[in-house]
């Protein structure tokens, strides 16, 4: 497979129906999700349940930006070019590519990987649909790594829940904002640190960015990591990194 094929799952095409929101699957996925911030099974199922319009809108928002129609034409699947690591490798140091094989190596995650959680939950949902809204979906499922980057946001609990509102503020998704929001609640019950406040930085920093999902990613790959996060108007999460590292896991509490 390359970037410009389909995955082998693909569907054959189909009405792609619009999603109503389901609140009761939603809170219990919160639910256990908050208690294991590693179940990433519970993060598709709460966007599944909860975002409605948010990605045909969002392709429709793509289409009207400057190259947006050029890359929703091209269709090219971002997991393909991810996964091919000897590729990525080539980039320069200190590269949006460079920055992004670092840091996957280290957290020991994969786009294959979040892939196959998304069709574990969203196999009867379209998400592998030869469709401009379903192949829109994997984009921005694909791009979450990347925004890990740009953002500063580790694989922390705190650094998952301060780019979940980063990405509300950006996708409008409903299934980010109630992630964010319980994460900020539980955060507000430990005051040792300004847990739910970065949460909150974290929107706010996704509201004044430019709008990322608009970005053509492949050509992102070779610039330095610095003046592209100039470039896009990510301002740096100040709140998030006077936290230690060793206590951004502790803001959110277990039941």
């Amino acid at each position: 497979m390359n970037a410009m094929t389909p995955p082998a799952a693909f569907k054959p095409d189909t009405k792609l129906q619009p999603l109503k929101r389901d609140w009761p699957t939603a809170l219990k996925a919160l639910r256990k999700l908050l208690g294991d911030k590693d179940d990433t099974v519970q993060v598709f199922e709460i966007m599944r349940a909860l975002n409605g319009r948010a990605t045909r809108d969002g392709y429709d928002k793509l289409l009207g930006t400057l190259g947006g129609g050029r890359m929703a034409y091209e269709r090219r699947e971002l997991s393909a070019v991810l996964m091919d690591r000897e590729a990525l490798a080539k980039y320069p140091a200190g590269s949006l590519a460079a920055h992004y094989l670092a840091f996957t190596a280290k957290g020991q995650i994969d786009a294959q990987g979040l892939a196959d959680v998304s069709r574990q939950v969203e196999r009867d949902s379209g998400v592998d649909l030869a469709h401009p809204y379903a192949w829109f979906g994997r984009r921005t499922r694909d791009v979450h790594d990347f925004w890990h980057i740009l953002t500063g946001y580790d694989l922390t609990g705190l650094g998952e829940a301060c780019l979940v509102a980063f990405s509300y503020a950006q996708t409008r998704a409903m299934g980010w904002a109630v992630i964010a929001t319980g994460a900020a609640l539980r955060g507000v019950r430990n005051p040792s640190a300004p847990y739910a406040r970065a949460i909150w930085e974290g929107y706010q920093r996704g509201k004044s960015a430019k709008w990322l999902l608009a970005e053509d990613y492949e050509a992102m790959l070779g610039e330095q990591l610095e003046p592209l996060r100039a470039r896009l108007g990510l301002t740096p999460p100040v709140l998030f990194d006077s936290i230690p590292v060793e206590i951004r896991n502790n803001g959110l509490p277990k039941d």
